[in-house]
């Protein structure tokens, strides 16, 4: 960017945001290794289309970042100008109890909305590992936990948004009530964006009811064939669970199936009794969740994640394929994740030799419907979101240019170097 025009930007957004909410970049504002020049703090939807008219008045490149928690994950944008932090947009806007709604501010931890969700006997059912993960990073990466086997996952729950396009101009999508369905799938397209489609500042959830009683159900498997028939005793089960983790420690290791189910006092219980003596070889009843239920089996921080994707009726093929992959490659792997959606999480050790990772994974992509790298250090040679129809591709090509035709929002990030 030429001195006179990185000047006129800077003071454009110091002049419209204050020079309180105006800084230069440091390191650890980097964005996968790329550092931006500023960093711009706006405190919600109005503030945020000030800033981005500006940044395209001045051809500003854009990453918007909430806590920060999951910025590494994806690929390392092309360039960044100016880095949006939205965390100042924080807060509940209406909790409509009785409609079983909630609109936030995008920077708004998860925390924060289930602790007052929960006030009212409800929950947002979007379990998260990292405590600070915001409602924006949320939707933009479209992570959720356990509970997606039985309440869905963001794109599910997910039922207004309001966004901030490239050019400044806020759009809002859906509403404020469960059934009203305006816009819906404009949501579903910002899901998983990963900032390359527009500026989440607000967002509408769809909550559910707190159950009075939880029981998990555990059961240890010694192969993956073994895990897999007590995954599918579960599914399809009357038991209504809702959630079906798989746990494994070590490639080679015991596999642990634990099922979650909920409801009424008393009935629970026995509804959990039931599923462990249909399920056999040893299942239990336990009252805590496991200490790994919900959380990723690698380090968010530091360490190298996947997501993995296959039919649940292909677990037993995903499990072996990962194993085999791990040893030949000398790879200490682990395997968490949803055994009954057939989506699971992968981790290995944030110093795993960078040419053993990228042979793990082209041999993982050769084995699953999906091997996506999510987290990794930036000399792991390998593209982090894999293969993909060229139809789908274009399509994909054809709606950032759409939505952002000058491609200055975290260009590079996405698939295909969308």
């Amino acid at each position: 960017m030429p001195t006179t025009t990185k000047d006129a930007a800077h003071g454009a957004l110091v002049t419209a945001l204050g020079a309180e909410c105006v800084r230069e970049a440091t390191e650890a504002d980097a964005v996968s290794g790329v550092r931006p020049h500023w960093v711009a703090t706006v405190d919600g939807t109005e503030r945020a289309s000030v800033a981005m008219k500006i940044a395209a008045e001045h051809g500003l490149r854009v990453v918007p970042r909430g806590s920060g928690s999951k910025l590494g994950w994806g690929c390392a944008p092309d360039a960044v100008d100016l880095l949006l932090d939205v965390s100042a947009a924080s807060g509940i806007v209406d909790h409509a109890a009785g409609d079983l709604v909630v609109h936030a501010l995008a920077g708004t931890p998860i925390a924060e909305v289930n602790s007052a969700a929960r006030a009212a006997g409800q929950q947002l059912a979007i379990d998260q590992p990292l405590p600070t993960a915001t409602l924006g990073g949320i939707i933009a990466t479209g992570t959720a936990g356990p509970s997606r086997h039985l309440f869905g996952g963001v794109r599910d729950l997910l039922i207004g948004i309001t966004v901030v396009r490239a050019d400044g101009t806020v759009t809002t999508a859906g509403g404020k009530v469960v059934k009203n369905v305006a816009g819906y799938d404009l949501g579903k397209l910002y899901t998983g964006s990963f900032g390359t489609l527009g500026v989440i500042t607000e967002a509408v959830f769809r909550l559910h009811p707190v159950a009075a009683e939880h029981r998990w159900i555990a059961v240890t498997a010694g192969d993956p064939e073994s895990a897999a028939a007590a995954a599918d005793i579960v599914r399809h089960s009357q038991a209504m669970p809702t959630a079906i983790e798989l746990d494994r420690a070590e490639p080679d290791g015991p596999i642990t199936i634990c099922a979650q189910l909920e409801g009424r006092p008393a009935a629970t219980h026995d509804r959990a009794v039931e599923l462990a003596a249909a399920i056999g070889h040893g299942a239990e009843v336990l009252e805590q969740a496991p200490s790994w239920w919900g959380q990723f089996p690698f380090d968010p921080a530091a360490g190298i994640g996947l997501r993995l994707g296959a039919e649940p009726t292909a677990l037993p093929r995903l499990l072996n394929a990962a194993q085999d992959a791990a040893a030949a490659n000398g790879l200490p792997l682990a395997i968490r994740g949803a055994a009954g959606l057939g989506v699971l999480n992968a981790g290995l050790p944030g110093n795993a030799d960078a040419a053993a990772v990228a042979e793990f994974v082209k041999a993982l992509r050769a084995s699953c419907d999906y091997a996506v790298l999510l987290r990794a250090p930036q000399d792991t040679a390998v593209d982090p979101w894999g293969p993909i129809a060229p139809g789908l591709l274009a399509l994909m090509r054809r709606t950032k240019d759409q939505f952002d035709p000058e491609h200055r929002l975290a260009p590079g990030r996405f698939v295909g170097g969308i």
